[in-house]
């Protein structure tokens, strides 16, 4: 019997190469393989993650958690930015399943107006605004695509343990309060009511739009300005590229 630890580990260690072999620069033999390496290390993962609840309600976990993983490790692996701006969505989208799957419809509802109703679309917008073409040498690789594939995979290993162990707790948790209203009952005693009052949407509303309202006003403002200083940033560098001796890699060309 091959223990957790060493499953978590083996995923890791498969995702990381996978998804550095997926990254843009690399050959189609590569990607091939990466994909293929990507794709175990993700049944690795997904193995030792329980889900609480029927059968049904665990194959649509694992279903929707599954797309959301593959759809975020297209999201960085393609070279086009549409597409990748493509499968961003899709992730928001899987995202927002797994929010309704877990009886939270406002953050569900609120990840796809928000993100992908809104963020995304001003993603695509920018990109129409520059109309990346990929002249220079930047535009066509990846930047410490090992660091930041390890990086990303350790993370993912460490989010899974956490998620398994906070999971066998609660079940663990569950059966013991379920045992002592059992005891309870029997001995004819009121088991004992719960203390903590329900976060309704209402509650969360008026947090957001009372307390934390400077914030929340700010992060919009945030926004607004990026969007804003990213189309007078492209401006100026259309208006630099119309310039005569200005080449796409951004250097000057000399006269032959």
């Amino acid at each position: 019997m091959i223990s957790p630890q060493v499953i978590l580990a083996l995923g890791t260690a498969l995702a990381a190469v996978g998804i550095w072999w997926l990254l843009p620069g690399s050959s189609m033999q590569k990607r091939t393989l990466g994909g293929v390496l990507a794709l175990v290390g993700l049944a690795c993962f997904g193995s030792q993650v329980p889900a609480v609840g029927d059968w049904f309600t665990k194959g649509m976990f694992h279903a929707i958690a599954g797309a959301t993983i593959v759809a975020a490790v297209a999201t960085i692996s393609f070279r086009s930015p549409v597409y990748c701006a493509i499968w961003f969505g899709m992730t928001l989208t899987g995202t927002a399943g797994l929010f309704l799957l877990a009886g939270a419809e406002f953050l569900a509802v609120a990840t796809l107006v928000v993100y992908a109703g809104a963020i995304l679309v001003t993603f695509l917008f920018v990109l129409m605004l520059s109309q990346p073409e990929g002249h220079t040498s930047y535009d066509r690789r990846s930047w410490e695509p090992m660091i930041s594939a390890f990086t990303g995979a350790i993370l993912v290993g460490i989010l899974t343990t956490m998620i398994g162990s906070a999971v066998t707790k609660a079940e663990a948790a569950q059966a013991a309060n379920s045992a002592a209203a059992v005891t309870s009952t029997a001995d004819g005693s009121a088991p004992a009511a719960a203390t903590s009052a329900p976060y309704t949407i209402s509650r969360l509303g008026a947090e957001l739009f009372t307390r934390y309202l400077v914030a929340v006003e700010a992060a919009g403002a945030l926004l607004f300005a990026a969007l804003v200083g990213a189309a007078v940033i492209v401006t100026q560098g259309r208006a630099a590229m119309k310039r005569p001796g200005i080449t796409p890699e951004g250097g000057t060309a000399h006269a032959s």
